[in-house]
């Protein structure tokens, strides 16, 4: 029900605003027969008075687009009413109190409280010249004046507090920008990295490949052909998850059509396309192995992907070894590529302006809540070690 109300109100603003100043009016009235009954005056002229309270809840209905004028007119008429001996009660002062709320509202501070000044000493005037008695000056000279600087402290803190509302609007605004940006950075990044996986893996064991068969072409074509009509394989795969990886840019695609995220189950097929190339890849495990989540499987796979591809790519000594240690808390995956490695080759792997494998392993480690570490071996090769965390055995369980 308080929402219709407000709807109806936004969208009949002018009705509003009559209703109002017609129920302002009535308690205005009443003030003014309250005040002839209480002073018990026969001879208090009531015309005036009522004609007096009309003219200033009339102009009310202005006060939005003419404040200030307002204000003078409601006080002149609540001056003019104490001039005649009406008791300038809240009832009877309610225009010019709804006057001066008005003008408090207004963002111009100096003109709030020069206007509240100037309001509150004509009716402490009027107060002091119609009150015959000192007793009486507490409700003829005080409390009038009380009511109007009360007026002007309520609008200003009620515009205080609106704009307050609009800085934290503002603020709330900005605060759902700068994140919608950062995750849409993020999300470039992940595809980013993960473009970058596929295409540099499979295009490096396609030209590892393609070098090889030329090579033996001469020598042992057999082994040539053989290594050529594994091509296929090699960019059929390379299609099939660079779909997956793209169609993540396109909201009409198919989910069904797309290729499922590699997990650490897959190990066996990378190591068997590594073969293909000459790769010699040993994988060891320790620990009890644990299911992963989805997002934490696909990280672990691609950084030992990167790296076997980087071992591809670079290294004299095409063996290496995998090593996957679970515990109760994390996975440790260390991929060693044994002496021989290539001075170019490290440093290679170590520069990270001269290339992007490293830099998204280490993301992709560090977005994973874990620890990533590159470098030569004191003894000769390479070893990329990175630990992620695992989900407790509770969570996991849940």
């Amino acid at each position: 029900m308080t929402e219709q109300w407000k709807r109806s109100a936004a969208d009949h603003p002018h009705a509003v605003h009559v209703v109002t100043t017609s129920l302002l009016l009535a308690f205005t009235v009443g003030g003014v027969f309250l005040t002839r009954t209480v002073a018990a005056q026969e001879s208090l002229v009531l015309w005036p008075g009522l004609a007096l309270s009309a003219v200033a809840c009339a102009v009310l209905l202005r006060r939005h687009s003419h404040p200030l004028v307002v204000l003078l007119v409601t006080t002149a008429c609540i001056m003019a009413e104490g001039f005649i001996g009406y008791l300038m009660t809240p009832l009877l002062m309610g225009p010019m109190l709804v006057a001066q709320y008005t003008v408090s509202l207004r963002p111009d501070r100096r003109t709030t409280w020069y206007s509240a000044v100037a309001a509150a000493a004509g009716i402490a005037l009027t107060g002091f010249i119609a009150t015959d008695s000192p007793h009486e000056w507490i409700l003829g000279l005080v409390n009038p004046t009380a009511w109007v600087l009360t007026a002007a402290f309520f609008g200003s803190y009620v515009r205080v507090r609106r704009e307050y509302a609009v800085a934290r609007a503002e603020h709330a605004t900005q605060e759902r920008e700068e994140e919608t940006r950062r995750r849409v950075i993020q999300e470039r990044m992940r595809i980013a990295r993960e473009l970058h996986d596929v295409v540099a893996h499979h295009l490096a064991l396609a030209n590892a490949q393609a070098g090889t068969a030329a090579h033996l072409a001469r020598t042992r074509p057999d082994q040539a052909i053989a290594m050529i009509e594994k091509l296929p394989e090699v960019t059929a795969s390379a299609l099939r998850e660079l779909k997956a990886a793209v169609g993540l840019l396109r909201q009409d695609t198919d989910s069904q059509e797309l290729a499922p995220a590699p997990v650490l189950e897959q190990l066996p097929q990378l190591v068997e396309t590594c073969a293909s190339v000459g790769l010699d890849v040993l994988v060891t495990r320790e620990g009890q192995p644990r299911p992963l989540p989805p997002g934490l499987d696909l990280t672990a796979y691609r950084i030992v992907q990167e790296a076997l591809t980087n071992i591809t790519k670079h290294a004299v000594t095409l063996s290496a070894r995998v090593r996957l240690a679970y515990t109760p808390h994390d996975l440790t995956l260390t991929i060693t590529n044994e002496a021989g490695t290539h001075p170019a080759a490290a440093a290679d792997w170590a520069g990270p302006s001269r290339g992007y494998g490293l830099l998204g392993m280490r993301e992709r480690a560090l977005s994973a809540g874990g620890t990533f570490h590159a470098g030569p071996q004191p003894g000769g090769g390479f070893e990329v070690a990175c630990t992620l965390p695992l989900p407790s055995s509770e969570k996991s369980t849940s």
